[in-house]
């Protein structure tokens, strides 16, 4: 795999955004269409508006033909029969409350068969929605989303008021989303695609919020402060995906009263890592008393990396034993779920690490850390991930220092660079454009590390075939006046890169969980800490680099190479234990601590890769030296 394609992949990994979210959101905003303005078209078996039932035979038939073309699913023929068993109502214009139900039940199967995230990532902020508001549709909404702009005058349809509360009691707050970022076809409504997915959610919260009666939305509030739906509303999810219709209706009237007020303050179901992990075990150990294994190990994965693992180093910090037995118990809960165990024992199970989480929430306080331990965390956090970057880019930049072909320092030094740029670019992306989920992330971590274990298992190799005098002389003989191998070079500027971007990776994730923890209180205190340690790591750079220039040739090339070999087995099995908690292989556990700094875990097939890299290091030292003796000086 050349560098440019193996570039690509990494990217399509974490980042892309597949087509099929793009086509299923499509979709969703078609049905959702039907399903509110149906009655506009419709009214006891006869056409109320042609245009509009036109609009309704032709969205229907939208959906059915692009149901068709999604990605193969067991689902998707059962999605289709119903897409058309909708159409075939719709056109004998049947009952708008059975047109209604059936398009909201499709919505539902689609987003369970192709597994779609219909919610924001965080609280959206209204005070964004509101200013976005006034900039872009107030001329035609109206000020107070009436529907009576200066702009609405003319226009046909007319722009719709958020005050119509029977009509804006079928919208769900992501059905406004998907209107914001699609606009309507043949209507006045844009597509707002250029806002960022924040920007849309928070302009979506603040219009289903401004129809809603201030009274309703104080009745809300004291129903929330009393603990009323608490179990309704754990996150943002039907706060978002559920009409108020929907939520009545499921769940009774005060839990549609208590919706009207978290659309109004959704800053108050911004959820804690370790309470994300909670509400994840919990459908865990539901799923599998129902018998669905596949839907608890999926929770139960989910739970770990994107709520667990994001805490891991702050509370590591604060008690590093309480740390590894949390870490250790989830990973046999997953164990538990691959063997089958029975449902009571798993239940035990689920209680035990629950138990766990509620002291790490404990010692972890209130959501938020202090100062100083926001520090410590950040310090710890670069110190960790970047030392092993460090060590390999000085080990190859004073190897090319060694052979005085300082005209290939530039190979290196791109790699880094290139490593560092796309190290930026994750950022901006898994800030402000994609969710970067845990399995995505811990895929790329595992490719990137095992890809980087064959590299330096390459490059050690070849060192270790220049730290004997024989070798060493022939090849300064062969390379004066010449510059160092081309592939040579190539796979330098690859581990490069490959070194430094798989602990950037890791460095911008956890960085963002540990800055959204840390609170306003503790962001300076995380600043703080990344410069202290981008100093010790800049001060260790150039003493490493420093005294290995003054080893000798032969003593350096054997100590780079045995360094290199050793980061290899480290990475191989750190790149296995990615893949694991990916949930992308299996592990069969040993009970025992993990060393993660030397890639060491408690699992068979972790081990069994590093006994494996091992012996590839003890057969590649074997051949080097048999080659550089017999070969003449």
């Amino acid at each position: 795999m050349t560098a440019s394609r193996f570039l690509v992949f990494l990217l399509s990994l974490a980042f892309s955004v597949p087509a099929i979210a793009q086509d299923a959101q499509t979709i969703l905003h078609l049905l959702d269409y039907v399903g509110v303005d149906y009655p506009e078209a419709v009214a006891g078996g006869k056409v109320k508006n042609e245009d509009e039932y036109k609009e309704m035979l032709e969205f229907t038939a939208q959906a059915t033909e692009r149901l068709k073309a999604l990605p193969e699913n067991p689902a998707r023929a059962g999605l289709v029969t119903d897409a058309q068993a909708l159409a075939k109502l719709v056109k004998a214009k049947g009952d708008a409350a059975a047109v209604a139900a059936a398009s909201a039940k499709l919505r539902w199967a689609i987003v369970g068969a192709y597994r779609l995230r219909i919610a924001p990532r965080a609280a959206p902020s209204l005070a964004t929605g509101k200013a976005l508001y006034a900039n872009n549709c107030a001329a035609c909404h109206g000020a107070q989303g009436r529907g009576d702009g200066p702009a609405a005058k003319g226009l046909e349809p007319a722009p719709s008021s958020f005050h119509d509360l029977p009509r804006m009691a079928q919208r769900s707050v992501y059905g406004l989303y998907n209107t914001i970022t699609l606009g309507v076809a043949g209507t006045s409504m844009a597509a707002f695609g250029k806002l960022s997915e924040e920007e849309r959610w928070a302009l979506a919260f603040h219009v289903a919020g401004l129809g809603i009666p201030a009274e309703r939305v104080r009745e809300g509030g004291r129903l929330w402060m009393a603990g009323e739906a608490k179990n309704t509303f754990p996150d943002l999810a039907n706060v978002a995906t559920l009409s108020t219709e929907e939520v009545a209706a499921r769940f009774g009237e005060k839990a549609a009263r208590v919706q009207d007020y978290l659309r109004a303050a959704p800053e108050v179901l911004k959820p804690a890592p370790l309470a994300l992990t909670r509400q994840k075990l919990a459908q865990a150990l539901e799923a599998y008393r129902n018998g669905d294994r596949a839907a608890a190990r999926e929770a139960a994965i989910t739970g770990y990396l994107e709520g667990f693992e994001t805490v891991e180093a702050a509370l590591a910090n604060v008690d590093a034993e309480l740390m590894r037995r949390t870490e250790r118990e989830m990973l046999e809960l997953r164990a538990a779920i691959e063997r089958a165990e029975p449902a009571e024992a798993f239940a035990l199970r689920v209680e035990r690490v629950d138990a766990l989480l509620a002291s790490a929430e404990e010692k972890l306080g209130a959501g938020e850390l202090s100062p100083g331990a926001a520090f410590t965390a950040s310090l710890l956090i670069l110190l960790r991930e970047g030392l092993e970057a460090i060590l390999v880019l000085a080990a190859i930049i004073a190897f090319v220092a060694k052979t005085g072909r300082r005209d290939a320092l530039p190979y290196v030094h791109a790699g880094w660079v290139a490593a560092l740029t796309l190290g930026a670019l994750t950022w901006v992306l898994a800030t402000f454009v994609v969710d970067i989920s845990g399995a995505n992330r811990e895929l790329t971590e595992g490719v990137t590390a095992l890809v980087a274990a064959a590299m330096l298992l390459y490059v050690g190799y070849w060192l270790h075939g220049k730290s004997y005098v024989q070798a060493w002389s022939r090849f300064i003989r062969e390379q004066v006046g010449q510059a160092l191998a081309k592939q040579t070079l190539w796979a330098m500027a690859a581990l490069s890169f490959l070194a430094v971007y798989r602990e950037m990776f890791e460095i911008v994730l956890f960085y963002q969980a540990l800055w959204l923890q840390a609170g306003d209180p503790g962001r300076t205190a995380v600043l703080g800490g990344f410069g202290a340690a981008a100093v010790l790591l800049a001060a260790t750079g150039w003493g490493i680099f420093k005294y290995s220039l003054r080893l000798p040739v032969g003593l350096f090339f054997a100590a780079t190479s045995i360094l290199l070999a050793a980061m290899a087995v480290a990475f191989t099995g750190q790149g296995i234990a990615a893949l694991q908690e990916a949930g992308a292989i299996g592990a069969s556990r040993f009970d025992f601590d993990a060393l993660p700094l030397l890639g060491v875990y408690p699992t068979g097939e972790g081990l069994a890769a590093q006994a494996i890299a091992l012996a590839l290091v003890a057969l590649g030292f074997w051949a080097a030296r048999r080659r550089a003796v017999a070969q003449p000086a």
